[in-house]
């Protein structure tokens, strides 16, 4: 399925870090972390958490899907999503080479 360029220029997606990430007791698969986006820090619920510890995962610059609806998952309102490759399940952070600033749009 093909979408429009407009389509895509409606997709916010920017250049966040994560600073902070914790376990979410009785789930085994998700986290919850605080992503700073630029002008604002969002909680998200991350996938992945069998392959990465959370603090694994502080600090990291990552790619974030800012306007995606918010969505409540194991009881914490996620504000967004981590942009990944997947390998056979496990999620691969999408990143910038560089020193991009944080907040700063994809295109």
């Amino acid at each position: 399925m093909s979408i429009s360029y407009d389509e895509f220029k409606r997709l916010d997606i920017r250049v966040g870090v994560v600073v902070k990430a914790e376990s979410i007791q009785g789930k085994s698969k998700i986290m919850k972390a605080l992503v700073d986006i630029g002008n604002e820090t969002r909680e998200l619920i991350v996938g992945g958490a069998e392959y990465y510890r959370p603090e694994d995962m502080v600090g990291r610059k990552v790619i974030v899907l800012a306007n995606l609806e918010p969505k409540s998952i194991a009881g914490v309102r996620s504000h967004g999503m981590l942009l990944a490759a997947d390998v056979d399940g496990k999620p691969y952070w999408l990143t910038v080479d560089g020193n991009a600033p944080v907040g700063s749009k994809v295109r």
